[in-house]
């Protein structure tokens, strides 16, 4: 009597400790979670990434932009430097 009593103990140990786990559905379904989880990090990863590259592109607009407005400057005062003088800047 023992003996069957200890191994319906230990078949109802054995059923409770495999019904406690998760289905699985439930695994898929963790994973299908993860999954998408690491896919919206990948995509505000894309979009900082995205936004970093505009911001440069802007910044290397605005520095495009000053270096031609120096040199107009520059061209400029040259040109009234010459006109003060009378003369025409010579050619080479």
């Amino acid at each position: 009597m023992k003996k069957v009593l200890s191994l319906i103990a230990v078949a109802s140990l054995a059923v409770a400790v495999v019904a406690c786990g998760p289905s699985k559905e439930e695994i898929a379904k963790k994973e299908k979670a993860k999954q998408d989880s690491l896919m919206e990090v990948m995509k505000q990863d894309s979009i900082a990434k995205a936004a970093e590259m505009a911001k440069a592109a802007e910044a290397a607009k605005a520095d495009s932009l000053a270096q031609v407005a120096k040199a107009d400057s520059l061209k400029k005062v040259e040109e009234e430097e010459v006109a003060k003088k009378g003369g025409k800047k010579g050619k080479k």
